[in-house]
């Protein structure tokens, strides 16, 4: 027999009564009915129930047990009395009597419990990871998360893609968030630094004459950690493709994402086609570059209307005056809600930094559509029809209003349609709701410095004519704000899964995209000289996109926090309290990297 054990504790089933088995596991939960012990003992594969009787001659041993040790069992499979089996589990038929038990690990006083759903501070659950991840539902996440990983490299493989593994140590990043460094010893002075990403490695995997890549890519990044981001590392689905158009990469992309999705999404339905919206489109009808479609209500601008002289409302008139737009909110079915209902949605908007939500409540009176509320009477009924037109509301509808700045009445209107949809019901959360957005703009003003600036990606391809954005000059600035960029997002449920591009692999093109936003051909030479000499040597057209893993994870596993799928996470001080990093390393260890530390002054 085996020495730890003959069948895991997920194991046995009815066709196994009357063997003699082994099993070994953790002590799920004792149940002491005077003379008569259960043990409910655990493994990675399951749980069984285990039953000894002082008629055993290791029912000492079996009282010295506790919560969480581990030990060992022989016993005898025998059938659960009637009435007792447990159809949950899959060995709820049976049981196994105890005749010897051998401890193999006791525990001491548990920082908290493994059995049941009590809550504990993060702090705890983070120091004592290893504890945590004995509680079922946080295993089956881990396991969900390695069988989803397994299910995109399949889906990648079977797409044509070849998997890489691209430097851990490489060169600091000029770019995007803070690098990690990592100090050389053999060259005293000089730092290695974390990958962000494996941006310019994949690109140069395609110069390099490599056709289709993927990778489950480790990223390092010191930024503040947020409910949907990791601080310090997170991995991603990096892909890169080359001789293709914005189109390939999109139907080499859907198919793996919606097959996993359909994959592990339970009972949910998966967009079977994923729309294409632009970001001008996303920023007006859903008021975010992310927007989340299982909310069915469009916001609609309405500055127009406002902007009338029969109007009397003159908060929206002074907004407009200075430059600024009104969004409509449609709030379908929400005449019958009480006045408590709209207090609380303008009280809501006070806290966001708003005045509040003007709205008009539209009810239908002798045939006619006729508004009521706080600004209706400022707005005469012919404008009022029209507002309802564009905002597509009908008699039982309401309809909320935005006001700003065209940046902050997005924002706003945004917040407020999935508040509004999320308090009527509307939303349908019973689906995965994909999209693409694309088509982000190249350059955007810079008020602050008067000037142009990257919007989004400086090393996408623009979407112009190669000769005419050449010659571009300083005097077509209204023409280069309008320019787009061959960059896309794929978004799911509002999160943002990924973003991605077309490279702009013409050296040319990039020195004069780097120029408009006011970058000599030295800065680039001297922050991307690299890149730049590998494109000049025969560089094929190319693009790709990096999906978060972590996010697909989180969203397949319905868990609000990221933390909740990543094995080993740090807390959002990016520390790990279990292992304590990070830590204070020896004066021996700082010399033989040529460091001095230069620490700030305790305050106090």
């Amino acid at each position: 027999m085996h020495r730890y054990r003959t069948h895991t504790c997920g194991a046995l089933r009815p066709s196994d009564v009357g063997g003699s088995v082994r099993l070994s596991g953790w002590c799920h939960r004792i149940r002491d009915h005077g003379g008569v012990l259960f043990i409910d003992l655990r493994d990675h594969y399951g749980l069984t129930q285990c039953v000894i009787d002082t008629d055993s001659k290791a029912f000492k041993a079996a009282e010295t047990a506790r919560s969480e040790w581990v030990i060992r069992i022989d016993g005898r499979v025998r059938t659960r009395p009637g009435g007792t089996e447990n159809a949950e589990l899959p060995t709820g038929a049976i049981e196994v009597y105890i005749d010897d038990l051998e401890v193999l690990g006791p525990a001491g006083e548990l920082p908290l419990q493994v059995f049941g759903d009590q809550e504990y501070p993060e702090e705890t659950r983070l120091k004592y990871r290893f504890l945590d991840l004995r509680r079922e539902k946080l295993h089956a996440n881990i396991m969900k998360r390695g069988a989803i990983i397994d299910s995109l490299r399949r889906r990648m493989r079977e797409g044509g893609f070849f998997e890489f593994q691209t430097p851990i140590l490489t060169a600091s990043s000029p770019e995007g968030a803070r690098d990690y460094l990592v100090p050389s010893r053999v060259h005293p002075g000089k730092f290695y630094a974390l990958p962000q990403a494996p941006q310019q490695f994949k690109q140069l995997t395609m110069i390099a004459g490599f056709d289709r890549y993927f990778q489950i890519a480790p990223c390092f990044r010191d930024e503040d950690a947020r409910a949907d981001r990791s601080p310090g590392e997170f991995y991603q689905l990096d892909i890169e493709m080359s001789f293709v158009t914005q189109e390939d990469v999109f139907q080499a992309v859907e198919p793996v994402l919606r097959g996993v999705f359909e994959e592990f999404a339970a009972a949910k339905r998966v967009t079977k086609e994923f729309p294409r919206i632009t970001y001008a489109d996303a920023m007006l009808k859903y008021g975010v570059d992310k927007p989340d479609l299982r909310n069915p209500l469009i916001i609609a601008d309405v500055t127009d209307e406002f902007g009338e002289d029969a109007v009397e409302f003159k908060a929206f008139k002074g907004v407009i005056k200075s430059g600024g737009v009104v969004r409509a909110i449609p709030a379908t079915g929400a005449a019958g809600q009480p006045r408590s209902f709209f207090d609380k949605l303008n009280d809501w908007a006070r806290s966001e930094g708003a005045p509040g939500l003007g709205y008009i409540v539209f009810e239908e009176e002798g045939g006619a559509l006729t508004g009521k509320g706080p600004i209706a009477k400022f707005i005469p009924a012919d404008i009022q029809a029209r507002i309802a037109q564009k905002a597509g509301a009908k008699a039982g509808d309401a309809v909320f209003f935005a006001a700003g700045t065209e940046a902050k009445a997005a924002g706003l209107a945004g917040k407020a349609r999935i508040r509004i949809g999320d308090e009527l019901g509307l939303s349908d959360k019973d689906q995965f709701a994909f999209c693409w957005v694309v088509d982000f703009p190249m350059y955007e003003w810079n008020e602050d410095e008067k000037r142009i600036d990257f919007s989004h990606n400086p090393f996408s391809m623009p979407n112009f004519e190669r000769e005419e954005f050449l010659a571009l000059g300083e005097e077509d600035s209204e023409k280069i704000l309008g320019i787009k960029a061959f960059q896309y997002d794929i978004v799911c449920n509002g999160i943002e899964l990924s973003s991605g591009a077309i490279r702009n692999h013409r050296p040319d093109v990039m020195e004069k995209a780097f120029s408009i936003a006011g970058y000599g051909r030295e800065v680039l030479e001297e922050k991307f000289g690299g890149m730049l000499n590998a494109l000049r040597l025969g560089a094929p057209p190319h693009g790709g996109i990096a999906p978060g893993v972590d996010r697909i994870v989180m969203l397949l596993c319905e868990e609000p926090n990221i933390r909740e799928v990543v094995l080993y996470p740090m807390n959002q001080r990016a520390e790990d309290l279990m292992m304590g990093a990070p830590a204070e390393v020896t004066p021996k260890q700082l010399r033989e990297l040529h460091i001095r530390l230069n620490l700030p002054e305790k305050k106090g």
